[in-house]
């Protein structure tokens, strides 16, 4: 029975007592069906149910659409949002994934631990088939998961009706006489997905009837191999010594292994990979190439320096000079300088107690600065080369000015006179690149 299936989907997310769940309703019978379900499931799993719905303004129909949305959560006493969002009808990326994107935005900014969604079995086997189309890997074969868990501030994502066949919730709509709105695109075979849905798949039922279950199947077959090259880099990183990587150790490895240690590096910051071709170039360079290297890849950039490697954000922020006035962090560039408070380390609290100014800016000419008193005062490039900085990370790293004396150089360290005495309080900056957790 399709209540239990929703009620099984829930349990295996850990959707539980207090816990608050959003249902996407967009009107239509998958999506309206599971809100039905989950109203009647509430009081068996205790969470606490709200419903929203993103108006696209893209079919002249959108706003009856939105007031049908809007009574069946007044009938059900459910709260109901309603978001109003503009697609661009020009994104480069076309109509239909410009709304998709700007819909799981809008629904991702609401305040809640979980959003359900209406996706079913004949939505996997679509989303299948489109990505292999597209020339998709193991991780985007994977389709859809049956959920995802909350993660960096936004809510989980859990999709009940994965196992639930198209047919199958249309019945169960039609026994309980529920009324559900059509959106008329769905029916033009121009866009990707309705062309999958209302040809392709219709076709390959015809040789082979059990196709959709078939293929949502090798899909879940997908998402376990995916699953298990996620450890693989995990594993990798490890070994080669984490953040930055040990550039040695990561050439012991094939480049299969490489290049799926980046995929998953450069997924866990939220930058999106090159194309195949792109990453195999780069990967050439890193072997035949001397050091120093950077290769931009779209948004990161794989950059090796001595012995190091590491992705970073190929995109700069602004490095704009600003006071310090005791915060526990700064903006620098797209990153960040993080300042936490540890006896007999760092910076003396006391000497920045009485500076008249603590400013943090870039480098400025002549720079030099003595790390240690045992050691020489050191020009800036003298500096960098001893800390294995290359050159075009320099004019980035930020210095913390005080009464315009470097104190402290992000990535080199802290210089004698301002060091915290054993058992004094010290303040100690941390630089934080984008892109470095």
């Amino acid at each position: 029975m399709l209540p239990e299936a929703v009620s099984r989907a829930l349990t295996a997310a850990g959707v539980g007592p207090g816990a608050r769940l959003c249902c996407a309703l967009s009107g239509g019978v998958d999506s309206l069906v599971l809100l039905h379900v989950l109203h009647d499931l509430a009081p068996r799993h205790g969470y606490v149910l709200q419903a929203a719905h993103v108006h696209h303004g893209l079919s002249p129909h959108a706003d009856a659409w939105a007031q049908a949305c809007a009574s069946c959560c007044a009938t059900l006493q459910i709260p109901f949002s309603l978001i109003r969002v503009e697609v661009p009808r020009d994104d480069a990326a076309g109509l239909e994934a410009a709304a998709r994107r700007e819909r799981l935005a809008a629904l991702d900014a609401i305040r809640c631990d979980w959003l359900a969604f209406g996706h079913h079995q004949d939505d996997q086997a679509e989303t299948l088939l489109f990505r292999l189309f597209r020339g998709s890997g193991v991780r985007g074969a994977a389709a859809m998961a049956p959920f995802e868990m909350p993660s960096a501030g936004r809510p989980g994502r859990v999709r009940p009706l994965l196992d639930c066949r198209r047919a199958g919730i249309e019945a169960w709509a039609r026994a309980r006489g529920l009324d559900w709105v059509e959106d008329e695109s769905n029916a033009d075979v121009r866009f990707s997905r309705n062309f999958l849905r209302h040809r392709a798949l219709p076709a390959l039922g015809e040789h082979f009837p059990a196709a959709v279950p078939t293929l949502a199947r090798a899909a879940a077959h997908f998402r376990e191999a995916s699953d298990l090259l996620d450890e693989l880099a995990a594993l990798d990183e490890a070994t080669c010594g984490g953040e930055p990587l040990q550039r040695c150790a990561v050439m012991s490895l094939s480049d299969a292994r490489i290049a799926n240690l980046l995929r998953w590096q450069a997924r866990r910051h939220g930058w999106q990979m090159p194309v195949q071709a792109r990453l195999d170039e780069a990967l050439r360079q890193l072997r035949a190439v001397a050091q120093p290297l950077r290769v931009v890849l779209g948004e990161m950039a794989l950059c090796a320096y001595r012995n190091l490697l590491w992705l970073e954000s190929a995109v700069g922020g602004t490095y704009e000079p600003r006071d310090w006035c005791g915060s526990a962090t700064l903006s620098w560039g797209a990153g960040e300088v993080r300042f936490e408070l540890l006896p007999g380390r760092g910076i003396a609290r006391s000497l920045l107690e009485k500076a008249g100014s603590v400013r943090l800016a870039g480098r400025r000419p002549g720079l030099r600065m003595q790390l240690a008193s045992d050691r020489p005062r050191r020009q800036f490039k003298n500096l960098c080369q001893e800390a294995a900085i290359p050159a075009w990370l320099r004019d980035r790293l930020p210095v913390l000015w005080v009464d315009d004396v470097p104190a402290w150089v992000g990535g080199i360290g802290v210089a004698a006179e301002f060091a915290c005495a054993p058992g004094d309080e010290g303040v100690v900056p941390e630089w934080r690149p984008a892109g470095v957790a």
